[in-house]
């Protein structure tokens, strides 16, 4: 809740209580709208909701609307509007005194960056990358030597997560520009610290592998990407993990562009059937994308061999 109300007077405590009671069963049908598939729906609740919270001026309840609308607004696509919201709701959480590198704040922050990116804003989106993880890493500095409580333990492990997940979003971002030794090493950090925080075979644990597999592949080192991805994909077995078809498609992949074409076909089949029952239609297209290309590269060796 949203409990900003000091008024003395019972009737106007009543109202304003009525009033936030309105607030939250708006997010809350907006919520319900999203998880339905119905975002005009939970447009409209969203702003209703931001102009009662206005109206009332609780200003929690507008900083977490403004934040939904954002993502709701990110989600259809409409990045400027989403950018426009992300830097609304920040506002009004530096001007009430929120620190810069409150993990809120970052968390916005980082989701400009990203909208950067996809803008092929190139200057604005490295700034907003460097200004997560360069804040993230002071503020841990200080909380590894502050932890006394399980409050404080909490937050420490908070903030380290957060600075994971930001160095997974610029390592995205550098491979996308083709900057793979930079990107590289932040999915190696990245992967230093899900190790740390969740275990080595947590189903992140197991993504950043393969992705960090993948960048081996890329740069060529197929051997050590093959290390990666085999260790990735028996952690995942033996964790029973929902996505482990995504993970057999990469080593299918990897397995492709060293020659092995053999192996590659048949993982690439066994990546198929786990897709088709985990109904992934994403990863059955990319797939049958590998599977053509393996079409292609067997009719090559052919050719080569009657040549």
């Amino acid at each position: 809740a949203f409990s900003l109300f000091s008024s003395t007077d019972e009737d106007q405590r009543d109202e304003a209580q009525r009033k936030e009671d309105d607030i939250i069963l708006l997010l809350k049908k907006a919520k319900l709208s999203m998880h339905r598939g119905n975002l005009q729906a939970a447009s409209s609740f969203f702003h209703q909701a931001v102009a009662l919270a206005q109206q009332t001026h609780n200003k929690q309840a507008i900083i977490y609307t403004y934040s939904q609308m954002a993502n709701l607004a990110y989600i259809q696509g409409h990045l400027d509007s989403a950018e426009k919201l992300f830097k609304a709701a920040m506002s009004y959480m530096l001007a009430g005194g929120t620190p810069e590198d409150d993990n809120a704040v970052i968390e916005m922050s980082l989701k400009l960056a990203t909208i950067y990116a996809e803008q092929n804003k190139a200057e604005l989106a490295e700034h907003g990358f460097s200004f997560c993880v360069e804040s993230l890493e002071g503020k841990l500095e200080k909380q590894t030597e502050d932890v006394k409580t399980e409050q404080q333990e909490a937050l420490r492990k908070d903030t380290h997560l957060l600075l994971g997940l930001c160095l997974d979003s610029r390592a995205r971002y550098r491979v996308s520009r083709m900057d793979l030794d930079m990107a590289g090493q932040d999915y190696r950090k990245a992967l230093d610290i899900c190790r740390q925080e969740q275990g080595q075979d947590h189903p992140q644990t197991l993504v950043l592998m393969s992705d960090l597999a993948t960048i081996l592949d890329l740069q060529g080192r197929h051997d050590d990407a093959l290390v990666l991805i085999q260790q990735a994909v028996d952690l995942s077995v033996s964790v029973e993990n929902p996505d482990h078809h995504v993970l057999v498609e990469n080593l299918a992949g990897i397995l492709l562009h060293t020659g092995r074409l053999d192996d590659s076909a048949r993982f690439y089949q066994e990546a198929l059937d786990r897709a088709r029952q985990a109904g992934d239609q994403a990863a059955l297209e990319r797939i049958q994308d590998g599977l053509e290309e393996l079409r292609k590269r067997r009719s090559q060796a052919m050719k080569d061999e009657q040549d």
